[in-house]
């Protein structure tokens, strides 16, 4: 059988999306109490929409945004700079041997959302989606 060339395996456990999640809601926490000792990064809000965790569990990936999709090298850097205080904080919820080391990239999701919705509104599209 041919391996499907979007996916390298059976795809995340159920324990990788339940620590993913977890790590996603205390990031999501921890940034709009506004809980880091950083001015800059206290005053953006910024959106976690998921956390992709590696199969160990010593890699979280959050991917995220700011509100308005303003400042996103900048809020990528930013959390960059404080992943030593984000990591203690997220620590603190989890119950795991070790706290994942924290990467962060741009979500993209809704840049994909929105391109898809211009596809699906093209004349060409609908004609053919209306049959």
């Amino acid at each position: 059988m041919a391996k499907n060339k979007f996916h390298d395996g059976p795809g995340p456990s159920q324990r990788q999306l339940r620590v993913g999640e977890l790590i996603r809601r205390t990031l999501s926490d921890v940034l709009a109490r506004g809980d880091i000792h950083d001015a800059e990064l206290n005053r953006m809000s910024i959106t976690v929409g998921e956390v992709r965790v590696s199969p160990d569990l010593r890699v979280a990936t959050a991917y995220v945004l700011p509100l308005g999709g303003r400042g996103q090298d900048e809020v990528v850097r930013l959390l960059a700079d404080n992943k030593g205080e984000l990591r203690r904080a997220v620590a603190k919820n989890l119950t795991l041997k070790f706290a994942p080391e924290l990467r962060f990239r741009l979500d993209e999701t809704f840049d994909r959302m929105d391109e898809t919705r211009r596809m699906l509104d093209q004349d060409a599209v609908r004609r053919d989606l209306d049959k």
